[in-house]
């Protein structure tokens, strides 16, 4: 049995995400000054969303990040928590464990390539984790597909 909590706590940090992740994606298509974060020492949010590695395949990363919260945002909502579908609890788990397995490469690259944090991602990754965290707990179909 979910807790009552679940739906609507995994859909606010979604959504929470979304709204972080629509703010760096306005950021990377305009300007990163438009970033209100530090831009020196360790907390540097422009060098971070502005490094090679805010992109993916040609695509970047904070775009990514958006989908990617907004599909989680959908698959959290109190009707998909009530749904009786694997398909429903399945997709949320592995969106899960790939946002998740994305952050811990994104948390990689800004400790030990770009040397940099940006605040903003991380209130993202943060998100990520969560609702791994949540999902993981709860989320699991019951007799986990068998």
């Amino acid at each position: 049995m979910i807790p009552r909590w679940v739906p609507r706590v995994t859909l606010g940090i979604a959504l929470g995400a979304s709204a972080v992740s629509a703010y760096l994606t306005i950021a990377h298509y305009t300007s990163p000054a438009v970033l209100a974060c530090a831009e020196s020492g360790v907390v540097n949010c422009s060098r971070v969303t502005t490094s090679q590695q805010s992109m993916f395949l040609g695509v970047p990363v904070a775009l990514l990040g958006l989908l990617w919260s907004v599909a989680m945002t959908g698959l959290c909502l109190p009707a998909a928590w009530r749904s009786r579908s694997p398909l429903v609890s399945y997709s949320r788990l592995w969106l899960a464990v790939l946002g998740v397995g994305f952050v811990l490469w994104l948390i990689y690259a800004e400790l030990f390539i770009i040397r940099a944090l940006c605040l903003w991602c991380s209130v993202v990754h943060l998100a990520a984790i969560a609702l791994f965290a949540l999902v993981v707990l709860y989320g699991i179909p019951e007799g986990g597909g068998s």
